[in-house]
């Protein structure tokens, strides 16, 4: 009965996020923090997945712009990673998005970037606007270099476009991870505990530098992150 209720909650929340979003997009059209405070609604949904969630920010992550790279889990992603988006910042995200109802229109008309990845010279020229959008307008962008959901696999091998983006904008990348939510969270349990997620340090990267190796780095970095915030949240479930 409680996943019923919750599930009546999310679609409706997003009948209604979706309207009420669109026509802040009409009368407010192209703002900078419309992405920022759209994943802030999503975000509050989190409470009533009963789930609570903790953010850290490392101290030199100042107003940006930066490129801030991801870990991507699941679905849930959207009701969780999502409290963490900062203001003026855009995501980029496959082009299909578009077509979900309410959802998609709000995610285009709020000024993310649509990525066709099954066009790699359409793919190169997003990450060149992308780079672009930072360096004229002083946006951040987010996005998940895995490239994919990982569903309980860990942390994937990163594809290259967001380095290649920060290097192209010449920003640093944040590392954004987030404690594993696979089989955590259950729609028909009261109390689903508590994700951290942590914004660490900002990467400066080097065009002397194989951009690979670079990310791979970056990859280092956030899986033993990602191990630490899991330590963490099982420390706290045994007591």
């Amino acid at each position: 009965m409680l996943a019923i209720i919750r599930l009546l909650f999310i679609a409706l929340f997003i009948l209604f996020s979706g309207l009420f979003g669109l026509l802040m997009c009409i009368f407010i059209p192209f703002h900078p923090n419309h992405v920022h405070r759209v994943a802030s609604w999503y975000g509050s949904v989190a409470t009533i997945l009963g789930v609570k969630i903790e953010i850290s920010v490392a101290p030199e992550v100042k107003d940006g712009p930066y490129v801030f790279v991801a870990n991507h889990q699941n679905s849930y992603d959207i009701f969780t990673i999502t409290k963490a988006v900062p203001a003026r910042t855009v995501s980029i995200g496959k082009k299909s998005l578009k077509w979900i109802p309410f959802f998609g229109q709000l995610y285009w008309l709020t000024g993310n970037i649509l990525i066709d990845r099954s066009n790699r010279s359409k793919a190169v020229g997003t990450i060149s606007k992308a780079a672009e959008k930072i360096k004229r307008k002083g946006l951040s962008v987010w996005m998940f270099p895995e490239g994919t959901r990982s569903y309980g696999r860990g942390l994937l091998p990163f594809k290259v476009g967001a380095f290649h983006t920060a290097l192209q904008a010449d920003v640093p990348v944040v590392p954004v991870c987030m404690s594993t939510t696979h089989d955590k969270i259950k729609l028909n349990r009261w109390h689903n505990g508590t994700i951290y997620i942590e914004l660490l340090a900002p990467i400066k990267l080097s065009a002397k530098d194989s951009i690979r190796e670079q990310a791979q780095n970056v990859h280092a970095i956030m899986q033993d992150k990602i191990k630490q915030l899991d330590a963490k949240v099982a420390d706290q479930e045994s007591k």
